[in-house]
């Protein structure tokens, strides 16, 4: 099986004003790719997960990135590395979505065993490592990502994605 990836980027902004004799104006463009071939090392990639996920109002679940997830073609993926995580909360969500600090087993390469993120609706989350290294995964003992519903009386919703090496 192979996998090739790309994550894009494209950041811009145009910050215009008014003047006497001229219109000031200010562009920004950040723009980066990143292309993942197949494999485990650097620059490299062998896995896939994604998929379209609801918590109930108040709800929690630990995501397994070492042995539990099924990818697309029904096959258990485990991650030994994350090159990219996009996890992206839904526009019509009331409630936040509270990424992070699972009670035991936290994949604590991204925000510690501790730290938390919050994604207000239609917030999103981008992380990318391509590196040899990237962001480390221990089954067992550091591999379960947490994601919780920040709120009660509505459940939410989100798409989550991550791209990673076996090895």
């Amino acid at each position: 099986m192979a996998l090739t990836s790309r994550i894009s980027v494209d950041f811009s902004a145009a910050l215009t004003g008014s003047h006497k004799l001229a219109a000031p104006s200010s562009l920004l463009r950040l723009a980066r790719q990143i292309d993942l071939a197949t494999g485990t090392g650097a620059g490299q990639a062998d896995k896939v997960w994604s998929d379209r996920r609801t918590l109930a109002a108040s709800a929690n679940e630990d995501l397994d990135l070492a042995g539990t997830l099924l990818d697309a073609l029904g096959t258990v993926v485990s991650f030994a590395r994350v090159k990219a995580l996009y996890i992206s909360a839904a526009t019509t969500n009331t409630n936040a979505l509270v990424i992070g600090a699972a009670a035991a087993n936290a994949w604590s390469a991204l925000l510690g065993t501790t730290g938390t993120l919050t994604l207000p609706p239609a917030g999103e989350l981008l992380v990318a490592a391509p590196g040899a290294t990237a962001y480390p995964v221990t089954a067992g003992t550091a591999d379960l990502l947490r994601v919780t519903n920040g709120g009660a009386g509505s459940t939410v919703t989100y798409d989550i994605a991550v791209i990673g090496a076996s090895a």
